[in-house]
């Protein structure tokens, strides 16, 4: 038997995603069409022996966490529960404060992950590594490059046991390229570091003059508290993977989140891709179907925007009928998957000339005009993106309206491309007084006139804008 735990915070966290989590509480916010955290419950449910998820958090408990835990037990068949914290109390407080509930019916070990992480979710794979080697915690770890890992907890591990010798949570100087990724599987006996931890709060923070138990003693940081503790004491190991691994901290984060599970869903949820029908949307995707025979591209070079060609650049480079490029790959049109990463909602309208992708994510209820491009954004419930709309790096607010021919545009921040241990930077919103670059955000009933430009810009909801704005936060 199994259990899960999602650790999914509260509302005094997450003040890097407003103005998004003004509307929503942020483990609820759509990242590749659907809840953050339901690609977690997605993953543990997928677990053999998984009897029980649990999200541990100080949200209070309204209507839209209430509907997503009820829609989630009825799609995955499984006890899907919230336990609500007194007060914030760290990732480790919560544990403790409902071991009973997480202990009850005698699991043979239970995950902890952090809700604002994006991942392929190694979950069996760690299984079977604590089956074969049973300790008391096991952590799910990635790399790093030198600079980014001073973001992270570094893992000092031993490469022949894959012990953790010596951990450190965002240290000052490199440490280790090994960073945590905030995904764990836990003995039983976890919790009873957790209790010496507790107490020990409870020794040196009760007050005199406070009547009962300060609710600071029920603060427990796993990282700082009992991993750094407990590191070279035999008792925590590590599993390393290559897959997929992103923090969620920021809009702009959720926007690379989206492309990294879009991705994915080639292989675990095709049928949310959407599909080029005739007489629909131009689909733009990054992958060619594994059958595609590639060969070197003709000359003239290949036009600087990826897409459909036309037939007077067919003739002129002498090339068969039909013919598509993606991403510079020629390919008979027959032969490709027709899947492209996009998230298209059944309820959305989108207009058969419009041109989507790749990374976009469109939500209930969106209307897409005619001649709209939309590429690396995401569309937010009830938005209506009116004709020859261009959206680039960018996520639009629910019910917002972007006007005829307006450009909503951001920047970026990817990866190095060129560095496969590169990580997404944290990001800070100024540099030496100025708003740095980033992807442009239109919080909540935002309204965008029409042949206006937005760019780099996060606009706070229930805007209406009357011009363009660059490099702005619009209060």
């Amino acid at each position: 038997m199994l259990k899960a735990v999602i650790l999914i915070g509260g509302p005094q966290k997450g003040t890097r995603f407003r103005p998004l989590s003004f509307e929503v509480p942020k483990p609820l916010f759509p990242v590749a069409g659907v809840p953050m955290i339901q690609h977690h419950i997605e993953a543990c449910a997928q677990v053999p022996g998984m009897q029980e998820i649990l999200l541990i958090g100080f949200y209070q408990p309204d209507e839209p966490l209430t509907q997503f835990l009820e829609t989630a037990q009825q799609e995955f068949n499984l006890p899907i529960r919230y336990l609500q914290e007194f007060a914030p109390l760290g990732t480790g407080g919560g544990l403790y404060h409902f071991r009973d509930q997480i202990l009850a019916g005698g699991p043979e070990a239970f995950f902890v992950l952090n809700a604002d992480v994006c991942s392929d979710f190694p979950l069996n794979a760690m299984l079977d590594a604590h089956r074969r080697q049973r300790h008391p915690f096991l952590l799910l770890g990635t790399t790093a490059n030198r600079t980014q890992s001073l973001n992270y907890g570094c893992i000092v591990e031993n490469p022949q046991t894959h012990e953790v010798l010596h951990y450190v949570e965002k240290p000052s100087t490199f440490i280790s390229d090994i960073i945590n990724c905030g995904i764990y599987l836990f003995s039983p006996e976890a919790l009873k570091p957790l209790r010496d931890v507790f107490q020990r709060n409870q020794q040196d923070r009760q007050l005199e003059d406070s009547p009962g138990l300060w609710p600071g003693a029920g603060t427990i940081r796993l990282e700082q508290d009992v991993f750094s503790a407990l590191a070279g004491q035999g008792q925590i190991y590590v599993y390393l993977t290559d897959g997929i691994w992103s923090q969620i901290k920021s809009a702009g984060s959720a926007l690379y989140a989206s492309r990294l599970y879009l991705g994915r869903y080639e292989f675990t949820h095709p049928e949310r891709l959407a599909k080029h029908t005739p007489g629909g949307p131009q689909i733009r995707g990054t992958h060619p179907a594994p059958t595609v025979n590639l060969r070197a591209p003709p000359q003239p070079p290949l036009p600087s925007e990826p897409g459909l060609v036309t037939s007077q650049e067919l003739k002129s480079q002498s090339l068969p009928l039909p013919i598509q490029i993606w991403f510079g790959v020629f390919a008979p049109r027959a032969s490709l998957l027709l899947l492209g990463n996009v998230y298209i909602h059944p309820t959305a309208k989108v207009a058969p000339s419009a041109v989507l992708g790749p990374n976009v994510s469109i939500g209930k209820g969106v209307t897409v005009g005619e001649g709209v491009r939309l590429r690396e954004s995401i569309v937010l419930h009830g938005a209506t993106l009116q004709e020859h709309t261009c959206v680039l790096h960018s996520i639009v607010g629910w019910g917002s309206t972007v006007g005829r021919w307006a450009r909503v545009e951001g920047t970026a921040n990817d990866p190095n491309p060129n560095d496969p241990r590169a990580r997404m930077d944290s990001e800070s919103l100024f540099k030496d007084g100025k708003l740095l670059p980033a992807i442009t955000i239109l919080g909540c009933r935002v309204r965008i006139p029409a042949e206006v430009l937005i760019l780099n810009s996060i606009v706070l909801p229930h805007k209406e804008l009357s011009r363009s704005f660059t490099n702005q936060i619009i209060l």
